[in-house]
């Protein structure tokens, strides 16, 4: 059962636009964007976010974090008037706050649905999962203000669907369905709207089921590998592989294999 999460960090002590819930029994966090209909993402709730993701990344009673949303739709995108009034400074370290979930060691699912604009979409390519809603449609919209995707988005865009597509999605801020999204490799999965919250929460338990340790060490690879040579990502592929052969849980899910029972994993 959920309960109010409770920060040590003065700063989140007043959550702006936003809640975090913790259920320790299914070692689940879940940061709820709560500002419906729309969830228009304010300059403070950028940097109260970072905050947050940083300290449930350092709780032990947490092994998965769902980012969610109010309402139906996810966000619209940022508060445009912000942006006119943060100084230069604020606003270089956009990026740096909103990919906080990629920095995070643990697992981050995002379930999307409706509008899942500008910063609402950047936030959510920065996470490791996307379950969306047969409703969501992505978009970055920042051409229309003539401006362009601040956050990381049009990076990781590209990255995940390349040149040709990003170009269609960034300079024409095209909406893309979550369908097409399923298609081209941005979503993970795509379900109907009313089993939005079903699917995250399998997902959240399946994920429970392997070792924290191989997770966090499977993220961080992956992570760090992107942009490297296939010899360089190989070879530390083979690194990460020899430490966790070292390990507590391989160890255990090794005596499990063959004793047909399922392994009870400990994160060392």
């Amino acid at each position: 059962m959920s309960s109010p999460y409770t920060f040590a960090d003065p700063r989140l002590a007043k959550l702006d636009g936003f809640k975090v819930e913790i259920d320790e029994a299914r070692e689940r966090a879940d940061i709820v964007l709560g500002r419906p209909p729309y969830n228009v993402v304010s300059m403070p709730q950028r940097d109260q976010l970072r905050l947050t993701f940083e300290a449930l990344d350092e709780d032990p009673r947490v092994r998965i974090i769902v980012l969610r949303a109010e309402g139906e739709h996810f966000s619209s995108g940022g508060n445009i008037g912000g942006f006119m009034e943060a100084s230069p400074e604020h606003v270089s370290k956009l990026a740096w706050n909103i990919a906080a979930p990629a920095r995070c060691a643990k697992p981050v699912i995002v379930a999307n649905r409706g509008y899942c604009f500008g910063v609402g979409f950047e936030l959510s390519l920065a996470c490791d999962f996307r379950v969306a809603s047969e409703t969501t449609q992505y978009a970055l919209p920042e051409q229309k203000l003539g401006q362009i995707p601040g956050s990381g988005g049009s990076a990781r865009l590209q990255k995940m669907v390349g040149i040709t597509r990003t170009k269609d999605i960034v300079m024409r801020s095209r909406r893309i369905s979550a369908k097409q999204a399923l298609e081209w490799g941005i979503a993970t999965e795509c379900v109907p709207d009313g089993e939005l919250e079903r699917a995250t929460d399998k997902l959240v338990d399946e994920l429970r089921t392997f070792s924290p340790l191989a997770q966090r060490t499977a993220k961080k690879l992956l992570n760090d590998t992107e942009d490297s040579t296939l010899a360089i990502a190989i070879e530390l592929e083979g690194h990460c592989y020899s430490r966790l052969r070292q390990s507590e849980d391989f160890k255990e899910g090794v005596e499990a294999f063959n004793a047909k029972r399922p392994p009870k994993f400990a994160g060392r």
